[in-house]
């Protein structure tokens, strides 16, 4: 608890490292919780779920994935969709191999094959970084994805690249397949994001994290103070890729329930979970929540609104327009605030807790 002596504000160690330090925002988190918990799935429709929330909870992962190693570590990297597709495969071919295993142990167990590609293309970062770095993590973007529709090995061959989503039950219920409802695959996500987030919310609050964010401000004072470099980069590289590793098997496993992996898991993919990074805002998790939801149910939301309020596009032109929409509002956000939505949410919440005395 803080108070004040002698005119100067003190607190201990459990109250600086806190996530929530505020009691203002503990019951914010729980009513969060309580909505994605209780109120969506019986009060939304299985389109709103399937359509709007499932692509919401992975699109949050993998910005938390693409946030750690850009927003809390300063690198930059092109090849996020890329990683998802080596989760993707990776579960998918784990479910092959141990078919009596839990289909959501596998989600979380393809995310460690990710992290072990993101170490072995994280290693220029140790020698290079801002626009070269960048351009390393694009060439591993398009070796992968050429990889995922070259290598027999990783697919069936009748399947031409895709995979094909087995169905897999969980006390019972069928959580993958056809026969998986929406609310019960939105629960599982709703579950994995939600642990993964309190661990990403841990590790950055600790030594690891800090030490990310030290060799984000300055790698060579970071390295004189005795943090070494190696380290702290790959392990940057292996949380990252980890996290977008189970975000991709979350995408083909409990949203699209099957796919080709080289399309879905395009370079086109990574730039828009790097948008969803920068409108959210760098080192934040909230902010990559911000962003997914920015990037992922706008869309959604301007497609069938805009008939909705008597305006008659429709097929593509309503895909042009929705995209040049977002892509103004993109722009208008970086201009009013380049920190992201993150920012706004802080300037919004201290103004409601000097409100009505906000001086």
């Amino acid at each position: 608890m803080l108070y004040r002596e002698a005119g100067q504000y003190k607190s201990n160690y459990a109250a600086d490292m806190a996530v929530f330090p505020l009691r203002e925002d503990r019951i914010g988190l729980g009513v969060i919780l309580a909505i994605a918990f209780i109120a969506i799935p019986f009060l939304g429709s299985d389109f709103f779920i399937a359509s709007v929330m499932i692509p919401f909870l992975v699109f949050s992962l993998a910005a938390i994935g693409l946030n750690i190693l850009t927003g809390y570590t300063g690198l930059i990297s092109l090849g996020t969709a890329a990683f998802m597709g080596v989760g993707a495969y990776s579960c998918y071919k784990l479910t092959t191999i141990f078919p009596d295993v839990n289909i959501v142990v596998l989600i979380l167990v393809s995310g460690l094959f990710s992290a072990g590609i993101g170490v072995l293309f994280g290693l220029p970062s140790l020698r290079i970084k801002g626009f070269y770095l960048a351009v390393a993590t694009l060439a591993a973007q398009f070796f992968l994805q050429w990889a995922f529709v070259r290598v027999p090995w990783l697919f069936n061959y009748n399947a031409s690249g895709a995979i094909e989503v087995p169905q897999r039950t969980l006390f019972d219920l069928p959580i993958t397949g056809a026969s998986a409802t929406p609310e019960t695959r939105y629960f599982v996500c709703l579950g994995l994001v939600v642990v993964l987030t309190w661990f990403a919310s841990n590790i950055v609050h600790g030594k690891l994290g800090r030490s990310w964010m030290a060799v984000r401000d300055m790698d060579i004072a970071a390295e004189l103070m005795g943090i070494k470099l190696l380290n702290a980069k790959l392990t940057a590289f292996a949380v990252s890729s980890y996290f977008c590793g189970v975000a991709g098997a979350m995408m083909i496993f409990l949203w699209y329930g099957g796919g080709e992996a080289a399309d879905v898991f395009s370079i086109r993919l990574s730039f828009n979970i790097l948008f969803m990074v920068i409108i959210g805002g760098l080192g934040s998790l909230i902010g990559s929540f911000f962003g997914a939801a920015f990037l992922s149910i706008l869309p959604t939301a301007l497609k069938f609104g805009l008939p909705a309020l008597g305006i008659p596009i429709q097929g593509a032109a309503a895909e042009h327009v929705t995209f040049m929409l977002v892509g103004a509002l993109i722009i208008t956000f970086l201009i009013v605030e380049p920190h992201g939505l993150a920012r706004l949410w802080q300037i919004g919440k201290q103004k409601l807790r000097t409100w009505p005395f906000p001086y």
